[in-house]
């Protein structure tokens, strides 16, 4: 399978757009033409997490072998890495909602189920490429790809990696995990901006030829890490597709009925893996994209305009404060009819004005599939008070934004039709807005608040965030937005 930029230019190998991450044009890589097949449930009853990964990841990286990819797989998703042996456990919450539980890896955080493969893709990638120089990873953390990501990379030969995340802009959690990271080839550094601030700086060094250039003579070479990049995207496609089977197992669904998904959204990577499942055959109705009170993303999918001159608003569910949406690209890819002109014209238009629009009949297109709707901080610790008190089923933030949007929803969404809500990441990582939820001291010290919310709930404390507890600090460095650049080079220079 050959690869495109989202912005037109020529045709890349699978392995080629792995390791670079990035078009040389700026755009995102997109398979030349998505694979034909119409996956069923009768295709997929009887395959494992693992060979269901194997079937998907061999639709998307043609280059594989069977061996290399079962090999990867079975690195990736194991008993070392997920608590739960079914990897992502479906909750049936009441006969109208489930929640795919995508936080049961090494972090906690939906993340986890693209970053512990995709390190064993890129090695693959750089292997077929035959490229000799260490890669550099730079990443945009706005929470929890940052720590996945170091967890992944963290003492992998010939692999250096570098996360950039917003002072003040993650949770305690969030900001403990990456600063106590283990790995001698990791570094991490907080930033006084916004994610947006970083991630603009990082594309800004991917296009940037001069330093390229600079990487180059030190033998380095850039890769990434978020979701821009395909190794990150397709492994997320695959547990979409084992909700819909699961669903139909445990006898919530029949095969081939249709049912709908609500994902909190922020870099539209989560739910755009989603929407290349449905195009694989998922039998998905209908996308709600759930923001916070970001919410660019729902204002675009009621409205048609994509607007991010606004204010940004620091929330109780940080990774989704982001008005920049990097996969948001690869969407308008395929919402346009794959019209990588109308693509150029648009992001232009967002990256000169700060906002795009789509036509009227480009948007009726758009919302027979996908709405968008938003909810603010109280009303997401609403919700997670709500649901634990009636279920006593406990929501990080960011699973209540989507529950809270759901619940807000009458006319735009079929709720005859079961729902799944993505829950991407563990309740103890967000202490602050659980301890407000359920009625506790939210000024006392994080791990003191979760000792009390796992004697109140029966909820134990995840081993993970016990070693973090006990583990020393190990980087405290703070740069300004504007340092971003200089910093890396410096950081090049002395890799060696």
């Amino acid at each position: 399978m050959n690869y495109k930029s989202t912005r037109g230019g020529e045709l890349q190998s699978s392995t080629f757009a792995a390791l670079h991450g990035l078009a040389n044009n700026g755009g995102l890589y997109i398979p030349e033409n998505l694979p034909d097949i119409k996956l069923s449930y009768e295709d997929l009853k009887d395959l494992s997490y693992q060979e269901l990964s194997e079937k998907i990841i061999k639709l998307f990286f043609t280059e594989f072998s069977d061996e290399e990819i079962n090999q990867a797989v079975n690195n990736a998703y194991n008993s070392n890495t997920f608590t739960n042996e079914e990897i992502v456990p479906l909750h049936k919450l009441n006969e109208k909602i489930s929640f795919g539980e995508l936080f049961h890896g090494r972090t906690l955080a939906f993340k986890d189920l693209a970053l512990s493969l995709f390190p064993y893709l890129l090695l693959l990638s750089k292997e077929k490429q035959n490229e000799k120089k260490d890669i550099l990873i730079l990443t945009a953390t706005s929470g929890d790809t940052g720590k996945a990501a170091l967890e992944g990379f963290k003492d992998i030969e010939g692999i250096n990696i570098v996360v950039f995340y917003p002072k003040n802009g993650v949770s305690p959690m969030q900001e403990e995990q990456m600063r106590k990271q283990k790995g001698k080839n990791v570094e991490i550094v907080a930033v006084n901006g916004n994610f947006d601030d970083a991630q603009s700086a990082i594309k800004t060094i991917f296009s940037c030829n001069d330093f390229k250039k600079y990487a180059e003579e030190h033998d380095i070479m850039f890769s990434s890490a978020n979701s821009i990049n395909i190794g990150r995207l397709f492994p997320q496609v695959i547990y979409y597709i084992s909700a819909y089977v699961n669903l139909v197992k445990n006898g919530t669904l029949k095969a081939g009925e249709e049912f709908n998904v609500v994902v909190p959204t922020g870099n539209f990577g989560n739910i755009l893996a989603g929407y290349i499942a449905k195009k694989l055959g998922i039998p998905i109705r209908k996308f709600i994209s759930a923001s916070n009170k970001n919410n660019v993303l729902s204002d675009f999918f009621q409205t048609g305009t994509y607007d991010k001159n606004r204010d940004f608003y620091m929330t109780n569910s940080p990774s989704m404060d982001i008005l920049l949406s990097s996969n948001f690209e690869r969407y308008l890819y395929y919402s346009t009819g794959e019209n990588s002109k109308r693509v150029n014209e648009l992001i232009n238009s967002l990256l000169s004005d700060g906002k795009l629009s789509v036509t009227s009949e480009e948007l009726a297109n758009i919302q027979k599939e996908f709405y968008g709707e938003f909810a603010d901080d109280k009303a997401t610790v609403k919700a997670i008070k709500g649901v634990y008190n009636e279920y006593k089923y406990l929501m990080d933030p960011h699973t209540a934004v989507a529950y809270a949007v759901y619940d807000k929803l009458d006319k735009e969404l079929d709720k005859n039709i079961h729902t799944v809500i993505m829950s991407t990441a563990h309740p103890f990582k967000f202490p602050i807005p659980v301890a407000e939820a359920l009625g506790l001291n939210k000024e006392k010290d994080p791990y003191e608040i979760l000792e009390e919310v796992s004697s109140i709930t029966g909820i134990k404390i995840p081993e993970k965030l016990e070693e973090i507890r006990k583990s020393e600090i190990r980087f405290s460095k703070v740069i300004d937005k504007s340092e971003i650049s200089d910093f890396v080079k410096d950081y090049i220079k002395n890799i060696k």
